[in-house]
């Protein structure tokens, strides 16, 4: 049995490591948890992909074992429809997400982009405008999440003006600078828009 302990992790952790763990398992996997967010994410995470998810109550959290081979290796060899043309592009306009305290959506915005990490199907573009390219300059906690998605292939892009206005040109440490005419075809020509 496949052993995993994810107790104190934030989220969204213990379901990257959750979501790795089964990718690579034989058999079951049996997961160490704490209640509240954690135990829920992974237990809907697992049962949406078919997986079978038996719990038990511990004194200092819970108790999963997984089981199953769920259904991602058939919807795996399955043939994906054909892509429509055009690259799908993301346009994050803020360093943070969401409308509620600041602190909160910083660390929403980290989890969020550190989370693609961890996705089959990136982004062909991220542009980043307004407080947006804040994450793409020198002190950003990911600067180094940014630079590994741009060596998997995804195109990292600020705004020049909004560097600018920031004074943050010459502190950019991922990606590379763009202009808004770029910015408006790339989106008109685009598959799909992803804006936060």
């Amino acid at each position: 049995m496949n052993k995993l302990d994810v107790r104190g992790m934030a989220c969204p952790l213990p379901v990257v490591q959750v979501k790795r763990a089964l990718e690579s398992a034989q058999g079951e996997l049996h997961v160490l948890l704490d209640d509240g967010a954690p135990r829920e994410n992974v237990k809907r995470f697992a049962q949406g992909r078919g997986y079978q998810v038996h719990e038990e109550q511990l004194e200092d959290g819970f108790a999963f074992t997984i089981t199953g081979p769920g259904v991602t290796a058939a919807r795996e060899a399955a043939p994906a429809p054909a892509a429509a043309a055009g690259p799908t592009v993301m346009l994050i306009g803020s360093d943070r997400m969401g409308d509620g305290p600041e602190e909160l959506g910083r660390l929403l915005m980290k989890n969020f982009i550190m989370t693609l990490m961890d996705l089959s199907e990136l982004p062909d573009r991220i542009f980043f405008v307004n407080t947006g390219v804040l994450l793409a300059a020198e002190g950003s906690e990911v600067v180094e999440t940014l630079n590994e998605l741009g060596n998997r292939g995804v195109e990292v892009l600020s705004c020049g003006i909004c560097l600018d206005f920031f004074k943050k040109k010459e502190t950019l440490a991922a990606g590379g600078v763009t202009n808004m005419f770029t910015i408006a075809e790339t989106m008109l020509a685009a598959r799909s828009v992803v804006r936060l």
